[in-house]
């Protein structure tokens, strides 16, 4: 899955603005599978933006660098 970057959430509102505009004129017009690909346009878009905010809210967790594993052969593990 495609994640946004948290610098672009200001870009997701002028496209959810945009949509919303355009969703008006497909009323106006009559344009009704307009209006429901706009709809679920929009409601994409305003989960992918939650998402987001969600994301920034988390705390970072540092896993650290992992290391190789050391073999034991079957001499030192038998009493």
């Amino acid at each position: 899955m495609l994640q946004v970057s948290p610098k672009m959430i200001s870009r997701l509102d002028d496209l959810e603005t945009d949509l919303i505009n355009r969703r008006a004129r497909a009323e106006t017009e009559g344009w009704r599978g307009e209006i429901e690909g706009i709809d679920l346009t929009l409601t994409l878009l305003r989960t992918k933006r939650d998402e987001t905010g969600r994301r920034l809210r988390r705390p970072v967790v540092n896993l650290g660098i992992p290391l190789p594993r050391t073999t034991t052969t079957a001499q030192e593990t038998t009493p």
